[in-house]
């Protein structure tokens, strides 16, 4: 099913798949220091993961439409890959 992006979100986004913290918290009208302390807190910020590039961090814009419009963000599962690597470095401490 395809998610209807909502013009507001639509004109900040501008065609990209992934947009700034601060343009996410525009459009949620949050502060942008909402959206960081949300995503230090739990990793995620109104039930969407964002892309770390860098030291940057990119939220879906797909995610964010369907939020915006009441459904309920897809949350994408950790692969195995990243489960072990948590388990091991837990193992250590």
């Amino acid at each position: 099913m395809q998610t209807i992006i909502p013009p507001g979100l639509a004109a900040i986004a501008a065609g990209r798949d992934h947009i700034s913290t601060s343009e996410y918290a525009k459009a949620t009208t949050r502060a942008s220091q909402t959206v960081r302390k949300n995503y230090c807190l739990g990793g995620e910020c109104f039930g969407i993961r964002p892309v770390k590039i860098g030291n940057r961090l990119l939220w879906p814009v797909a995610q964010i439409a369907a939020l915006l419009n009441g459904e309920a963000p897809v949350i994408e599962a950790p692969t195995e890959s990243k489960k072990a690597s948590k388990t091991a470095t837990t193992a250590k401490r």
